[in-house]
């Protein structure tokens, strides 16, 4: 009989550490084992993304995340408002006191509302400015502000901004029946306004407020995820965004998540992370291949979450793309599904967060395998079937799975650890598993 080298016993026993024990079981990182997931995201509700774009998902069967404004959908019964002392005593103020950092918020969240033509810009100026970091520079913009008030060099009367304008024409029934094909609904806040630049009950009256009517108009469901305007990533403003939604598109701060806002240059690259989010936005400056190999690097990664964030869309909006390259970008991430799972910003966060948090055990007796699975997280909001990967015995030919009284027949699957099934599963409930 010839013996074996000692290399070569070594590789044998290396291949047969590595298959797996027939019972074992685990939770494939993205659901129905893709090597990565895509969530395709809308800012500000403008009027085409539902007249144009959303039946271009919908053909595709795709699903995505709509960021509302809500102080401008008819019935909403919250809408421009601002919360504090009367107006005319901050400006009396601003005569004798200028701009500092205990006076600033205040200020600055009135400034959108004091009845005059174009003060609001100078809101928008002084809330970017706090979101680089510059608030020395922030503190001379209100003060301009408020001398050319003082002055009277603005005309009376009342402005929007160009979000909130571009999102008329949609009613709460319109969004209820987009939300019953499957598209997920979230808050942009009651005016997109500029989170960082507002004072405490400002800020709260635009998340709170926002909160309220999608909880009247859709239900509890909607009010999971957020994100707040401009992609804030202020950490003042995304602490009080966190309190009220338990998603933000502006900040995860995971452990295990590395995140890549849409403003940076940077690729998923090398990480000792779990899960990388990678954010990227087009405009009309974009190019299409640019917009593919977003796709094709979180196809070709196990590890990455591609959020794509879209404004306007056929003339209508910041930065609108034409129905022809939405639909040809759309129908090139549907042709690759086989790789990516493509579902909602809110879905995929959920998957997560219970894969992150979920214990699942196994034991294998006779024909059977029983299995599981269990997450510490609220039922209500984290309600995602995660997948199983189960391995099973060689010889079985084929098998059954039961939960919750229902009973499916999957398909037998093989890879370099041994034979396998897929299924989705929910947490708390026994699983069978019948192998013949």
């Amino acid at each position: 009989m010839k013996k074996l080298s000692l290399s070569a016993l070594l590789m044998l026993a290396c291949a047969c550490f590595l298959k797996a024990q027939p019972g074992k079981t685990e939770i494939t990182r993205w659901q129905y084992n893709r090597n990565g997931a895509v969530s395709i995201t809308w800012d500000d509700g403008s009027i085409n993304q539902f007249k144009v774009a959303l039946p271009i998902l919908n053909k595709l069967n795709i699903k995505s995340t709509f960021f509302i404004i809500t102080g401008q959908i008819p019935g909403s019964k919250y809408q421009a408002k601002f919360i504090g002392r009367p107006i005319k005593a901050i400006i009396a103020e601003t005569a004798t006191s200028p701009t500092n950092k205990n006076n600033f918020f205040e200020r600055a969240s009135a400034a959108g509302h004091l009845g005059l033509i174009g003060t609001l810009d100078y809101h928008y100026k002084a809330g970017s400015l706090i979101d680089d970091n510059k608030p020395e520079a922030a503190y001379k913009i209100i003060d301009e502000l408020y001398s050319k008030v003082r002055h009277g060099d603005f005309k009376p009367g009342i402005e929007h901004n160009t979000e909130y304008n571009d999102a008329h024409g949609t009613t709460w029934a319109q969004i209820k029946q987009y939300a019953a094909q499957g598209h997920e609904f979230a808050s942009h806040m009651v005016t997109h306004p500029r989170l960082a630049a507002l004072d405490e009950a400002n800020i709260n009256y635009e998340m709170k407020s926002s909160r309220l009517d999608i909880l009247h108009n859709l239900g509890l469901q909607y009010t999971f995820s957020a994100e707040g305007p401009f992609g804030t990533e202020n950490e003042r403003a995304v602490s009080y965004l966190s309190k009220v939604y338990p998603a933000l598109r502006n900040r995860m701060p995971e452990p295990w998540l590395k995140e890549i806002s849409r403003g940076n240059k940077d690729t998923p690259g090398n990480t000792d992370k779990e899960y990388v989010q990678y954010q990227r936005g087009a405009t009309t400056k974009t190019p299409l291949p640019m917009m593919k190999a977003w796709v094709d690097t979180t196809m070709n990664r196990h590890d990455t979450w591609l959020v794509l964030t879209h404004h306007g869309v056929q003339g209508i909006g910041w930065e609108a793309l034409p129905a022809t390259e939405l639909t040809e970008y759309f129908t090139y991430i549907k042709d690759h599904e086989d790789k990516l799972w493509i579902a909602t910003f809110g879905d995929v966060t959920k998957y997560m967060r219970e894969r992150q948090g979920a214990k699942v055990s196994s034991v294998l007796k006779n024909n059977r395998v029983n299995v599981t699975l269990s997450y510490p997280l609220d039922k209500f909001f984290y309600n995602i079937p995660l997948t199983l990967k189960t391995y099973v015995p060689a010889g079985w030919k084929k098998t059954s799975i039961t939960q919750g009284g229902k009973k499916q027949i999957f398909k037998i699957m093989t890879d370099a650890n041994g034979v396998y099934i897929l299924y989705q599963a929910v947490a708390g409930k026994p699983i069978v598993i019948t192998g013949a």
